[in-house]
Order: C-alpha cells, then sequence, then structure tokens
C-alpha cells in the first residue's frame, strides 16, 4: 500500500512525523542527566548512576485521566489534560517514597490533529517538570474506526525509584500517628461521569455558563488540573517521620485511605478540619448526593493524605505550608474494633 492510500484509509504517516519534530524539544526541555539518547529510539534509556543508589526498587505506575478528557475536547481546551495525567501517575508513585524518574505517554486518536496533539504532549511536558520527572518517549496512536474524528485518549506510565530501607509501606503505620490532608486544586481526574451528569444533565448547564459560586465558567472549573505533590512529599519524607502515604483518588476516603493502614488500624477523621470547595458542595447540593457517595467518589478537597508522627505534625504542616501546599491536620490513626470494622471513621 502506497503511503497516499493509507492517508486515504485515514492514516497520515507525515503528520506524525511532523508532530514528533514538534514535541521533541517539550520532551528535551524535561530531560535529566540519567537519560540516554532521546526521542526516536525503540525504546527509552535510563542509566542509574553508580554508587547513588545502594539498594534500589524500582517503583512504576500507570493510569489515565477517565471522562476528563470529554470535556477537554468539548470545550476545545488540550492545554491542561497531560497535566492530569502526569500528576495521577507521579501522585501514585510517591506514595511508596519513590522519587518519579522517567514517563512515557500514549496519545490514541481517530484522525490526527498536529495542533491538538502538540497541546496536549506539551501539557504532558509541562506535567513531567511539575513533577521533576523527563517525558523519554511515548506513542501517538491514529485509529480510524476506533476513535472518532475530534476524539482522543490518554495513558500514562511512570517510572521511580526508592531504596529498600526507605519504602513507605503499611508496617510504618503507627497508632496515634496523625493525618494530614493536603488541598486538591478541585475534582483532580476522578468523578468525571457522576459530575458530568450532574453538571450537565441534571443542571442543564453550557461549557460558557456560569459555574455556581466560582467566578469562572464550567468549562474552567471542570478543566482545573490535578495538583501535582511530587516535591512537597519528598521533601516532607526528607524531614519528617512519614508512616503512610494516600494519593485521594476513585473511590475516595472509604477505598483509597485502608490501602495505607495496617489490618489493625483504623483512621478517625474529623471533617470539620478543613471547608469543603465549593464545587463539590456545588455537586452535592445538585446531585443530590449523601455525604457518603461523596466521600466515596470525589476527594472532597483533599487529594493527598500524609500520616505523621504526632509530635511532628505542626512542624510538617509549617513546611508543607512554605513549599505552597494548603496542609490540615484531619485526624489520627486508632485502633480498629475488629477485622469487620470499618477502616475509616468519621466523627
Amino acid at each position: 500500500m502506497s503511503m497516499d492510500r493509507y492517508k486515504e484509509a485515514g492514516v497520515d504517516i507525515e503528520a506524525g512525523a511532523r508532530l514528533v519534530d514538534r514535541i521533541s524539544p517539550l520532551a528535551k526541555a524535561t530531560s535529566r542527566k540519567e537519560v540516554l539518547g532521546g526521542l526516536g529510539h525503540f525504546g527509552a534509556m535510563w542509566h542509574i548512576p553508580a554508587g547513588r543508589f545502594q539498594d534500589l526498587v524500582l517503583v512504576s505506575g500507570t493510569d489515565g485521566v477517565g471522562t476528563k478528557v470529554k470535556v477537554a475536547q468539548a470545550a476545545g481546551r488540550h492545554d491542561t489534560i497531560g497535566i492530569d495525567l502526569v500528576a495521577m501517575c507521579v501522585n501514585d508513585v510517591i506514595c511508596t517514597g519513590a522519587e518519579p524518574f522517567f514517563f512515557l505517554d500514549y496519545f490514541a486518536c481517530g484522525a490526527l490533529d498536529e495542533d491538538v496533539a502538540a497541546a496536549v504532549i506539551g501539557s504532558i511536558a509541562q506535567g513531567c517538570r511539575l513533577a521533576g520527572a523527563a517525558l523519554v518517549g511515548g506513542e501517538t496512536a491514529e485509529m480510524p474506526g476506533v476513535y472518532a474524528d475530534g476524539v482522543y485518549d490518554l495513558a500514562g506510565f511512570c517510572v521511580g525509584g526508592v531504596e529498600r530501607a526507605d519504602v513507605i509501606e503499611t508496617s510504618r503505620v503507627r497508632l496515634g500517628m496523625t493525618a494530614i490532608g493536603l488541598a486538591s486544586s478541585g475534582l483532580h481526574s476522578n468523578g468525571y461521569s457522576l459530575a458530568r451528569k450532574i453538571v450537565f444533565e441534571e443542571m442543564g448547564l453550557a461549557l460558557t455558563d456560569p459555574f455556581p459560586g466560582a467566578g469562572h465558567d464550567v468549562a474552567t472549573e471542570l478543566l482545573i488540573p490535578t495538583r501535582i505533590y511530587v516535591r512537597s512529599v519528598l521533601r516532607l519524607i526528607k524531614e519528617h517521620t512519614v508512616g503512610g502515604i494516600c494519593h485521594m483518588t476513585g473511590g475516595g476516603f472509604f477505598e483509597n485511605l485502608p490501602r495505607v493502614l495496617p489490618a489493625g488500624a483504623a483512621l478517625r477523621v474529623d471533617r470539620s478540619t478543613w471547608t469543603l470547595p465549593n464545587v463539590f458542595a456545588v455537586l452535592q447540593q445538585q446531585g443530590g448526593l449523601s455525604d457518603v457517595e461523596l466521600l466515596r467518589t470525589f476527594n472532597s478537597g483533599l487529594g493527598m493524605v500524609v500520616l505523621v508522627e504526632a509530635d511532628e505534625a505542626d512542624a510538617a504542616c509549617d513546611l508543607l505550608t512554605a513549599l505552597g501546599e494548603e496542609p490540615s491536620i484531619i485526624g489520627e490513626v486508632v485502633n480498629r474494633k475488629s477485622a469487620q470494622a470499618p477502616q475509616v471513621l468519621f466523627a
């Protein structure tokens, strides 16, 4: 098949090549000294410098951004969705105490729009810079017949590392530890199927309509990028005793917090210790959501929860504040009454 016949079938090889030329400088700007070579190889290479680590554990994570991509596509705004993609991966990886090393992306579409793809990948590069990770490669897949024109989907892949002795696991959690919640930037990248149903179907809002109580339109509210906590959390680990780190993603409080608790422990959370952000209050009221449904579906204003020694909690909050976070002491680790008892208790 000639190249022209392939283009007739919906795949533009030349456009793909031009896109690589456009994004190569973006990836280069995220590079670290451990990266060998550049874009264009069949595999990305990462060199672990001799002597830097004694007993390195590699940590990997992969994720997408869910139906938030539909909002970006409908709004024609593609310059932040890549930050979400990076955030969802690196925020998972740091829960083990690992430093994110490098990142790869997968961009799949029906027909390649160079400008859209360049904007998306440019925002991925921006997310990598925020996380300190190198964007070492990816894949752009043009699949007519699988995706409609104007539709794309994203997946991200991150690899990091941590010394074996420094891995943060449930055995480090002790009774009496203090839970500190770090403010989210908004919905992040979870619960969008429900959020879109409430906003567009039940409230009847359009993307260009004002979002209630926000001072900007619906598209702006729903496309606020996921906060990347890498630098703050890694610094916290260096300076304080951290027993657990929880990324508040899909499943909210009830599914994520138990993942960092040993079987005999529970977390008692005081909901009065942080203010429910406007976007969640609107969704709860307009969608008729119970407190349990809200806390099970959304981050409800806390994108990350860290467990620290109680006598270090105030100093840890001071450090996090100095690093640009908005921390709140939200509860403590307590004894779990039985194996059947819940691990998340709300005061």
